[in-house]
């Protein structure tokens, strides 16, 4: 294969990022719900015909790097049975899904097709072959957004339940289901699978409507790649697909060529460990993580699928890059990862998952950062609230303190590692749902102290106006975020309702609480650890 040449890899690289972009501003602009509208809990992505990742928008860290094992899953079902104008949805945890309520919609591109010779001689309508000769009828890409269903039905309103210990009580699993069959929405067959569960969906025309904007959004993915294909050919835009990943891999080399052998045990809330070996391999440029000794999989809904262990790690090593290259299936191709079947990083079905996408995917990360000695834990929760009735459902992610590391101070109240997304805006909360947001402030006090402290996590009080169900799914309410090289850890996180009568009822790390008009509930999110011994007097 020829060498790239750089001004074409740099152009290609941007713009293969660029529709992974204007596909996320398509699904943000025509979704329903708060959840992808507002607080843009969702991600966009394109592949090759492969199924691997090439590039995507800077999204949720969560969802992109587990989004390729959905892709692969979808190509080996249909075995080459695609037609064009289909799109499928799935959200299973065993094929490539993190949790049930990230559900992702894939369509495959086909070349252009048909029409006149006068719209093959336009610019925008080109074919990717010229006239005369056949096109494949295989798929020459496949585009996919992932987006956080604000309710897809199980035992609590949101669908995150806090003590929820099977697949089932979380919610309705979709596998590799043809959502557009040959461009016909088959809306009746979706509702029939929202419907027909022992735990449905609560707000299926809502439902719907993100379905829809995730099919629209990918639509825009197909037409910005076919571009792509008439102005430059299909030959050249699939080959600098492999140079980006290609590129990729060599700038993920050069982190672990910087790199030292390291290992690391944390703990979870619940007493559950996760293990980390990292070994380095200087002549091959390898890096071998190995989450052997692991706590096998929980009875509770911790356990977080290998997909999802597999995006924690390729984040870490991402982040260890200075240079702006997109993640993508290259960054991979260094590291081998050894997650033993049945372990809570490597789950079988019908294990819980909820809480392993949003809890323990943070609790890996910040154990490789401890392993490689790179900076100290973060508040290593996504504080996963959630609120809702048969007319409600919300679910949003808290922000707390990021860890401090060697020349760098922690960030005071900012979503940290495996979740980028917003909070609602107070306005848009208060004018969507029956509450008040009382007060929402940083935590002051709240970080772990060093040569470098960590972040102060917030204080965030929500009052019901109406009787709603509240859950509650958080870490870092015993175990406290450790600092690193000598630095103190993170101060821990509380849950508590005020009742309209003042008592207080304490939570755990995870609850679920019944709520009546004039309580408050009451999350304080951790703060991140410090790093080095502080300066004394």
């Amino acid at each position: 294969m020829p060498k790239p040449d750089p001004v074409r890899l740099e152009i290609f690289k941007n713009l293969y990022q660029f529709i992974a972009e204007q596909m996320g501003i398509v699904l943000q602009n025509t979704a329903a719900s708060v959840n992808i509208k507002e607080r843009l809990d969702f991600s966009c992505a394109i592949f090759d015909a492969s199924g691997a990742l090439v590039a995507n928008a800077p999204h949720i860290p969560v969802h992109l790097g587990s989004m390729s094992a959905s892709v692969t899953s979808l190509i080996n079902h249909v075995q080459g049975e695609f037609k064009p104008g289909d799109v499928y949805l799935s959200n299973n945890p065993y094929n490539g899904g993190t949790h049930l309520p990230d559900v992702t919609v894939i369509t495959p591109v086909f070349p252009r097709r048909g029409g006149s010779r006068r719209e093959a001689s336009t610019k925008a309508y080109r074919y990717a072959y010229p006239l005369g000769r056949t096109a494949p009828t295989n798929p020459i890409f496949y585009v996919a957004s992932r987006g956080h269903q604000a309710d897809i039905g199980g035992i609590t309103p949101g669908s995150m339940p806090p003590h929820s210990t099977k697949i089932a009580e979380e919610g309705i699993l979709f596998d590799n289901f043809l959502l557009v069959g040959e461009g016909n929405f088959r809306e009746n067959a979706v509702k029939e699978i929202l419907t027909n569960h022992v735990y449905p969906a609560r707000n299926i025309p809502q439902n719907l409507a993100d379905f829809k904007a995730q099919v629209a959004a990918n639509h825009r993915g197909v037409t910005e790649l076919l571009n792509m294909v008439a102005n430059y050919g299909l030959e050249t835009v699939q080959a600098y697909m492999q140079f980006v990943q290609d590129n990729a891999e060599l700038a993920i080399k050069g982190a672990i060529s910087t790199l030292k052998d390291g290992q690391f045990s944390y703990a979870m809330d619940n007493g559950a460990e996760i293990n980390i070996k990292v070994t380095i391999d200087r002549d091959q440029l390898r890096a071998v993580i190995d989450f052997t000794g692991t706590s096998p999989q929980q009875a509770s809904n911790f356990n977080a699928p290998a997909a999802v262990t597999q995006a924690a790690v390729l984040y870490v090593f991402r982040t260890l890059v200075a240079d702006p290259i997109p993640l993508n299936a290259g960054c991979l191709k260094p590291l081998e990862m050894i997650i033993p079947e049945g372990c809570m990083l490597n789950p079988t079905y019908p294990a819980a998952v909820v809480a392993g996408n949003v809890e323990t995917s943070q609790t890996i990360v910040d154990a490789l950062y401890g392993a490689l000695g790179i900076m100290a834990a973060s508040q290593g929760t996504m504080n996963n609230l959630t609120f809702g009735n048969d007319r409600y459902q919300y679910y949003e992610t808290i922000c707390g303190g990021s860890g401090a590391g060697n020349g760098f101070n922690g960030t005071d109240a900012v979503q940290t590692h495996m979740t980028n997304s917003l909070l609602t805006d107070p306005e848009v909360l208060e004018s969507r749902y029956p509450v008040l947001l009382e007060s929402f402030g940083i935590r002051q006090g709240s970080q772990g102290k060093g040569k470098y402290f960590g972040g102060n996590g917030v204080v965030r009080q929500v009052r019901f106006l109406e009787s709603m169900t509240a859950g509650i799914l958080s870490s870092h309410r015993v175990v406290p975020p450790f600092g690193l090289n000598g630095g103190e850890a993170g101060e821990l996180g509380n849950n508590y309702v005020v009742r309209q009568d003042q008592s207080i009822e304490v939570l755990g790390s995870t609850a679920t609480v019944e709520m009546q008009p004039g309580d408050t509930f009451v999350i304080e999110t951790p703060g991140g650890g410090g790093w080095g011994e502080a300066f004394r007097d």
